[in-house]
């Protein structure tokens, strides 16, 4: 997620303070996301070291900040371009079972069941809210559906993965190539590894559920 365009694309809109941007923010996303105070200001400072905004003159006690040309252009570039979800994004639950399934005495399919649990109960209170919401219909809370939406989606796909995580562990079990993997004692030489390039290529981009099963 994108703190600072999401802020220039509000400030796109006209000038703001801090608290103002936050409450902004909050009531476009829905809460979902929530920022301190510090942060609005850490990113206003870096927006207005790269030209982006300025601090406006107001009769105000307030520190108001205004969006300038080069802002303008860069929101506009902002939403015309996609979002990429790049192959290397370091996912914490990937990475817990990534670890967990190499280390001994673990029960990897119990940490799997756990997760499970505590996925299918986050998916339930995300369907319940949303279902049982009512408001105007309004593009404030167009923004909030869209955000659940977008939760509930990405917590489906948690879901099936998991399935899919068992079964690849049950099939790794019975092909007995699951065994823990014991510590490499060999000088690590130095520098850094070379880099795995996991982008898929034109010819075999997946859909994320595809991705899931693959």
């Amino acid at each position: 997620m994108s703190v600072r365009q999401s802020l220039l694309a509000i400030l796109d809109q006209g000038p703001c303070y801090g608290y103002q941007l936050r409450a902004e923010f909050d009531r476009r996303t829905g809460s979902t996301w929530p920022l301190n105070v510090g942060q609005i200001y850490s990113t206003l400072d870096r927006l207005e070291r790269d030209g982006l905004v300025q601090k406006a003159e107001r009769d105000s006690e307030q520190n108001y900040f205004a969006i300038t040309t080069a802002g303008h252009d860069a929101v506009g570039r902002w939403l015309r371009t996609p979002v990429v979800r790049t192959g290397a994004t370091r996912d914490e639950l990937a990475i817990k079972l990534a670890i967990a399934v190499t280390l001994p005495g673990v029960d990897i399919a119990q940490v799997i069941q756990v997760q499970r649990t505590a996925t299918g109960r986050n998916l339930a209170e995300l369907t319940h809210s949303r279902d049982t919401s009512d408001g105007e219909d309004s593009s404030e809370r167009l923004a909030w559906l869209l955000v659940i939406d977008s939760l509930i989606f990405a917590t489906e796909a948690e879901a099936r993965w998991l399935d899919h995580c068992e079964t690849r562990l049950a099939r790794a079990v019975a092909a007995g190539g699951a065994a823990p993997l014991p510590l490499n004692t060999e000088v690590p030489k130095r520098g850094r590894p070379a880099k795995v390039d996991l982008t898929p290529t034109a010819g075999d981009q997946l859909s994320p559920f595809d991705a899931v099963h693959a």
